[in-house]
């Protein structure tokens, strides 16, 4: 693997482990004001909020193909 697939595949991780640490993020910020609040955690709005945590791990599951793509896309 040679420097720009390496720098490719680095950014997708970097993507990918940005999208699950916001996905988390937002659902304990969600987690500790319904607890503020008193009011009940719905599932909903926790799906809704989970959704990039499970893109993230899509994104980390087909990293190497991602990073292909990426560096293929930019040699132009």
């Amino acid at each position: 693997m040679d420097s720009p697939e390496r720098g490719a595949l680095m950014l997708v991780r970097f993507v990918a482990a940005a999208l699950i640490g916001w996905a988390l993020v937002d659902l304990g910020l969600y987690w500790v004001i319904c607890n503020h609040k008193n009011v009940p955690v719905e599932a909903v709005p926790c799906l809704v909020k989970s959704l990039p945590f499970v893109a993230g791990v899509v994104v980390f599951i087909k990293a190497k193909a991602l990073a292909e793509w990426l560096s293929d896309k930019l040699d132009l």
